[in-house]
């Protein structure tokens, strides 16, 4: 515990006053061949895989492959893969564990209890992130604080004991426009969705197009109705 949680305070230090260019790249020198960034292909981890992938900075990309993506979060994916010619694992659930979820419970028992929906949750996303993150050190995300009420309470720089690395987030301080901005100029491939109300893409059932004034992640699972909506990637602390 006392080494892992030097490498949070080195880290901190490290990275400093660096732009977040500066800052992957030091990183990615200092914890070489354990340093990975998880893409769920919306406009902030975009920019995050453009910085990487056109930087060349050795960080590993992967996703999580839930089986209940949208089509448009596939071709943006397939997309990515054909401009900057670099590799994006997937991780996909247990296999028996989604049999025995949809065999004892259909496929949409989510909308039932938050019990149930933390449960696929739980198996599609959780389970595969965990072997993910297994013997990495530092953990890239696309957070931004203005995302919801719950992650405004996180630091660009954080120690997820969960998981046992080190989190960072380059974004956290950008505004939605902000990064709108820079994938217009950069041209940056992006989901259609987020053209059609989507500003946070998650599973298909689970996510729904946002009304003006209301929170960039009340679109996913609304029926809720709880102001921390989270799928338990990402703990508050």
């Amino acid at each position: 515990m006392g080494n892992t949680r030097m490498l949070f305070e080195k880290a901190k230090e490290m990275i400093g006053e660096l732009d977040m260019t500066a800052a992957l790249r030091k990183l990615a020198e200092n914890h070489k061949d354990k340093i990975v960034f998880s893409t769920s292909f919306g406009l902030e981890d975009q920019v995050i895989s453009h910085l990487i992938f056109s930087n060349h900075i050795p960080i590993k990309v992967f996703t999580l492959e839930t089986g209940r993506l949208f089509p448009e979060t596939y071709s943006v994916w397939n997309r990515t893969l054909e401009i900057y010619k670099e590799k994006i694992e997937a991780f996909f659930p247990q296999m028996d564990s989604v049999e025995q979820l949809l065999r004892d419970k259909g496929p949409f028992s989510f909308y039932e209890s938050i019990e149930n929906r933390k449960e696929c949750c739980g198996i599609r996303k959780v389970e595969p992130l965990r072997r993910a993150l297994l013997g990495n050190q530092v953990w890239i995300t696309g957070i931004r604080k203005e995302q919801s009420m719950n992650r405004a309470g996180m630091q660009n720089l954080e120690w997820d004991e969960l998981h046992q690395v080190i989190k960072y987030h380059p974004l956290f301080d950008w505004n939605a426009e902000e990064v709108k901005k820079y994938i217009t100029e950069n041209n940056i491939p992006y989901n259609a969705l987020h053209d059609k109300g989507f500003p946070s893409i998650g599973c298909q059932p689970c996510t729904r197009a946002v009304k003006q004034g209301e929170d960039e992640r009340s679109g996913r699972w609304w029926w809720e109705n709880n102001s921390k909506q989270e799928c338990g990637l990402h703990q508050s602390h």
